[in-house]
């Protein structure tokens, strides 16, 4: 029998889901009334200023919506209580500290508040599966200070993060911060992209030393070599579709997506990607190759590549189904609203009322099961890790 098709072969083209579909259905880790408080993920999103605090609320609240089961929000003091009181589901931090309300101190006392900023996040960071880095952050001197030791902080913890952005014109001005990093993913916009390029590959190129001339033909080539450069860190080009590499190989997600460009799209993108890419390293850690097989061989086996592409498709389903419901009145909200729900689970396009009422029957069947297995005080089939819809992307 073929080896089935990889999905640097097949995506773009709608034909094809049913070939991606089960290797992200395989990825997100089954339900189970056995499981606990923080199993499927915990993720925090450090940003958040006085200017900005609808992103990292966005980024928070998609992770939860993706399915992880504990969201943290690492702020300044400014921004702290007003995304408290968007959501009592986000564990808000107002630990972050901005230069306005410091500018009679000292540097050596500025110093000191910053070590004081990352020991305090310091002491959070071995619990986070993945960290979700600028969204809301602002250009801030002292936070961007703060940040840049909180990245290195995570790499010595060797923990994922998602860099977007604010936290990308960081990295952009310093890409020593990431580069090498292979457990970094950088989600910029088009304009955000070309700044990327002009900076890496700029010095040794005069054509693209300077953004504005960088050519919008070819992305997949010159992004391939954009990532190979910076040491194999994964980027997904964000678009009317999202070209993702890690250096090797290049993904394209062009899926369903939406006309609306409203705000805070990128901040649903970056907080979905934070959940699946932990997934994606957990499955994929298996020693047993013929279970993680299938998303090798139709997805990849880096976890950040597999869990961008992830975290896009779904993204870009939950778009097209707000937009469907709102077309031009479409806001993040709405998007955020179309996380999760049933239609998600209708994501092929071959026999949605078919598809729809097998993965209600399945998750009907099961759930009746494990609630006469749990009052006969008996696990379900397959112990703990038995799944409520293994069937299901959710």
């Amino acid at each position: 029998m073929a080896a089935p098709a990889r999905a640097a072969d097949v995506v773009g083209s709608s034909l094809k889901l049913d070939v991606v579909l089960p290797a992200l259905q395989a990825i997100v880790p089954r339900l189970s009334l056995g499981r606990h408080k923080g199993d499927a993920g915990k993720i925090a999103v450090v940003g958040g200023c006085k200017e900005y605090t609808g992103a990292p609320f966005f980024a928070g609240i998609s992770a939860l919506k993706m399915g992880a089961d504990l969201a943290h929000v690492f702020c300044s003091k400014g921004a702290a209580t007003v995304i408290k009181s968007y959501s009592p589901e986000l564990i808000v931090h107002p630990t972050l500290e901005e230069s306005y309300l410091l500018s009679k101190l000292a540097e050596k006392e500025k110093e000191e508040i910053k070590q004081k900023v990352l020991e305090e996040v310091e002491k959070w960071l071995p619990r986070f599966d993945c960290l979700v880095i600028g969204p809301g952050l602002g250009r801030d001197p002292l936070i961007l200070d703060c940040v840049a030791a909180i990245i290195d902080s995570a790499k010595r913890d060797n923990i994922p993060m998602v860099i977007d952005g604010d936290a990308l014109f960081l990295v952009t001005n310093n890409p020593e911060l990431v580069c090498g990093y292979p457990l970094a993913i950088l989600t910029p916009n088009f304009n955000e992209y070309k700044r990327l390029v002009a900076r890496i590959m700029g010095p040794e190129n005069d054509v693209l030393s300077n953004y504005h001339d960088i050519p919008d033909n070819n992305i997949p080539s010159l992004l391939k070599v954009l990532a190979n450069r910076m040491g194999g860190v994964t980027i997904v080009q964000k678009g009317e579709k999202d070209i993702i590499s890690d250096g090797n190989s290049v993904l394209i997600s062009g899926f369903f997506g939406s006309p609306r460009r409203c705000g805070g799209q990128g901040d649903v993108l970056s907080g979905s990607i934070g959940v699946f890419t932990p997934w994606a390293r957990q499955f994929l850690s298996q020693q047993d190759q013929s279970v993680t097989k299938l998303v090798t061989e139709r997805l990849s086996k880096n976890p950040t590549l597999s869990g961008a592409f992830a975290g896009s498709l779904l993204v870009r389903k939950a778009a097209a189904t707000a937009f469907s419901q709102h077309k031009r009145s479409t806001v993040t909200t709405n998007i955020i609203d179309s996380l999760g729900i049933r239609k998600l689970y209708m994501i092929s396009d071959a026999t949605p009322s078919l598809v729809g009422w097998l993965i209600d029957a399945s998750c009907m069947l099961q759930l009746e099961a494990l609630q006469l297995a749990a009052i006969n005080g008996e696990e379900s089939e397959g112990g703990r890790g038995g799944g409520i819809c293994p069937c299901s992307i959710f």
